[in-house]
């Protein structure tokens, strides 16, 4: 059995890229854990299926109507845009699907972890961190800071460290501070401070 043979490469290409590229897409707007490729398989299919359910009776009116012999061109932009543009569609529709009110009060948030979600959103902060030792830190987040997501290991960099006066209030940057990376194993806590 040859599987470089055209019409077996035609269901490959049919039934297995659209999947994935809509669970790749998803993967990369929204962390979480990634899978390994060859046990998605399965999902892949399963979406390149649900990706011609919805658009079925598009692809049967362009087949009736000879499409190809009238726009060639337009005939190989629809079939591109079925097997690459409405995978990525259907990602974009189903996150915001996800975040709508009504959803979110029957449904989990698709985002799994709190320093995901909040991170995610790239606002920018005065961040006072506790370390389980109890010493605190504190330091400015902002637009040359960075925290990590999911899969990887929660950790974050603040482009600022900041003294904090007796009040536990920011009292002044440190001198020449070029910033901090903690790592989330040392956390206890993390305390946001809206940016003015």
């Amino acid at each position: 059995m040859n599987i470089w043979e055209v019409d077996k490469l035609f269901l490959f290409i049919m039934f297995v890229i659209p999947g994935f590229i809509s669970i790749k897409t998803y993967e990369l707007l929204i962390p979480k854990e990634i899978k390994d490729s060859s046990k998605q398989i399965i999902d892949a299919i399963t979406y390149s299926c649900l990706n011609f359910s919805v658009l079925i009776w598009f692809i049967i009116d362009v087949e009736s109507n000879s499409l190809i012999d009238a726009h060639p061109g337009m005939y190989k932009f629809f079939y591109f845009s079925v097997l690459f543009l409405f995978p990525i569609l259907w990602v974009l529709i189903w996150m915001w699907v996800r975040k709508l009110d009504f959803f979110q009060k029957n449904a989990p948030h698709p985002t799994a972890k709190p320093w995901d979600f909040v991170f995610s959103q790239r606002h920018w902060y005065w961040v006072i961190v506790t370390f389980k030792s109890g010493e605190k830190i504190a330091g400015k987040y902002a637009g040359r800071s960075f925290a990590s997501s999911n899969p990887s290991k929660e950790q974050i960099y603040l482009e600022e460290t900041w003294n904090l006066n007796e009040d536990g209030g920011f009292d002044r940057p440190r001198n020449n501070t070029a910033g901090i990376i903690v790592l989330a194993d040392e956390i206890l806590t993390i305390e946001l401070f809206k940016y003015e």
